[in-house]
């Protein structure tokens, strides 16, 4: 049975969390976000837009290389509700030749654009061996360059172990985004989190379930 639930926060044992990035690659907020996880030794997940993909490819290939997930956002970011169920499965597939060009597997995971979802949009990408990930801090907004501070307040009060982040590194301004995520891995690595990609946090999760049944 496919699993068509949106996936926002995991049950683990470990203090783990997924930082994810929409909407990139961006030439010079992608940089940034890799930048902050060399140091830190972290993984995190960039949903990646097709059409960002074939702009920037050469920026995709670099978050590969440095051991990050990247998945499947969509080629043009549509609301895909607002789609046929045809369009949207084309804009998942448009996406997912990309994403295997630069990685030369399949992508695990998929966003909706504006968390743009209905039972068909989630049982599509269900059948196409994806799981769809939300996030636990979309009250951040980050989206709309609330400032730091804000983005801080309402994420640290969204994380525990097992958390799905979003944030965004491309299509707009994003230093604030930026500077907000520079802050929260340095606190979250300091408490004993480890930094990890979504896939990676469905696997401790799948093995904590094994592991209680």
């Amino acid at each position: 049975m496919v699993n068509t639930a949106m996936v926002v926060q995991e049950s683990v044992r470990e203090k783990v969390v997924a930082f994810t990035f929409d909407d990139g690659p961006h030439p010079v907020y992608t940089h940034q976000v890799l930048e902050i996880f060399r140091r830190s030794g972290g993984r995190a997940t960039f949903f990646m837009i097709g059409q960002e993909i074939e702009n920037h490819p050469e920026i995709a290939a670099e978050v590969h290389r440095e051991g990050h997930e990247i998945a499947n956002h969509t080629y043009t970011h549509p609301n895909l509700t607002e789609l046929t169920l045809e369009e949207a499965g084309e804009e998942l597939q448009r996406a997912e030749n990309l994403v295997q060009k630069v990685t030369g597997q399949p992508a695990r995971c998929f966003r909706p654009p504006y968390f743009g979802v209905n039972d068909e949009i989630l049982s599509l990408a269900a059948e196409r061996g994806y799981r769809t990930i939300g996030a636990v801090n979309g009250d951040a907004r980050d989206w709309d360059n609330p400032g730091v501070e804000y983005i801080l307040e309402h994420t640290r009060s969204a994380v525990k172990p097992g958390s799905v982040l979003i944030f965004h590194d491309g299509y707009g301004e994003r230093s604030q985004t930026v500077e907000a995520v520079r802050v929260l891995v340095d606190e979250l690595v300091a408490e004993g989190y480890r930094l990890v990609t979504v896939s990676e946090l469905l696997d401790i999760s799948s093995e904590h379930d094994e592991k209680t049944t």
